[in-house]
């Protein structure tokens, strides 16, 4: 005697059993495929989120010695912190400002500074934070024209052993 079942034939000494865990063996292969693709696709917070160029068009590139340099000048650059506040507390260069860019808008810089003529530097956390770039896109696209970018940001900062402030 056999059972049928989904058009399978099984021998009727596996009986209920064997259907059972065929069936569970079904389902759980699919389930296993679906969760490792699925996890695959969760978001790698190592990566930038934003594509870091070498250059930004009409953007003055900076190094740490070139920031420090226009800093000590007559007409210093405003230097804008991008990092959000977490990244800021672990240090932060002497006379930035912070402005991170997911709150950066035409308002926001409205607030800091209404001449748009005025010199404005940006930094983020390094040369893999894409922060810095999406500040100085939106400061350019509020009218904003002389603008620097220091590429390196709080990391070269700190490699080169430059004095920041840190909060407690």
């Amino acid at each position: 005697m056999k059972l049928r079942n989904n058009n399978f034939e099984y021998p009727s000494m596996f009986g209920r059993k064997f259907r059972f865990s065929h069936g569970l063996i079904l389902f759980i292969v699919p389930f296993f495929i679906c969760t490792n693709a699925f996890a695959q696709e969760k978001p790698n917070l190592a990566k930038p989120k934003v594509v870091v160029p070498d250059q930004i068009a009409g953007v003055t590139t900076v190094s740490a010695e070139q920031l420090i340099k226009s800093l000590a000048s007559d007409k210093p650059p405003m230097l804008i912190d991008a990092r959000i506040k977490e990244d800021r507390d672990y240090g932060y260069i002497e006379s930035s400002i912070s402005l991170p860019d997911i709150k950066t808008n035409c308002n926001s810089l409205k607030k800091i500074i209404t001449d748009k003529k005025q010199a404005l530097m940006f930094y983020c956390n390094g040369v893999q934070c894409g922060r810095s770039v999406v500040s100085i896109k939106v400061a350019r696209s509020c009218g904003y024209h002389n603008l620097s970018w220091f590429k390196g940001g709080f990391a070269e900062w700190k490699e080169k052993g430059y004095q920041y402030i840190k909060t407690d």
